[in-house]
């Protein structure tokens, strides 16, 4: 379970750090790719595969269903954490997240996989999310606490 959110240095080599609390569910190695609202996502290989089957099931006939695949598949990359738990962000992946070296990068845990922010779009996505929660208090109705 990925919860919470740490800000590391993504340093001159582009390599950032995972949360050391992280380490272990990503032993075996993840999946990063393009996000939503331009943050980049990390799967556990676990997860990955269950997503990759949903998205291989949309008809490749549906423009949907192409894009999709295109967006998903292309810029992924399986990385395996190294011995100080780092992972190598890939030039194309960092210039889609507007990811700088040496500059800070958000990490947030989303339970089942993680997302890598530069902190001014973090802090951008993070006051939008609150603002909807705040204008459409239903969303939480669904929860049963």
């Amino acid at each position: 379970m990925f919860l919470g959110q740490y800000t590391y240095t993504l340093d001159s080599k582009g390599r950032v750090t995972i949360p050391s609390r992280f380490r272990d569910a990503l032993r075996g190695g993840l999946v990063l790719t393009r996000g939503l609202d331009r943050c980049l996502s990390a799967y556990p290989l676990e997860m990955w595969g269950e997503i990759a089957r949903q998205v291989n099931a949309l008809p490749i006939t549906s423009p949907q269903g192409r894009a999709l695949r295109r967006v998903f598949f292309a810029d992924a990359v399986d990385l395996v954490p190294d011995r100080q738990g780092r992972i190598l962000v890939p030039d194309r992946l960092r210039e889609y997240g507007e990811l700088e070296l040496s500059d800070e990068i958000v990490v947030v845990g989303l339970d089942r996989f993680l997302e890598l922010w530069s902190p001014a779009r973090w802090a951008a996505a993070n006051a939008r999310q609150m603002e909807m929660m705040e204008e459409d208090p239903a969303l939480w109705e669904h929860l049963q606490i």
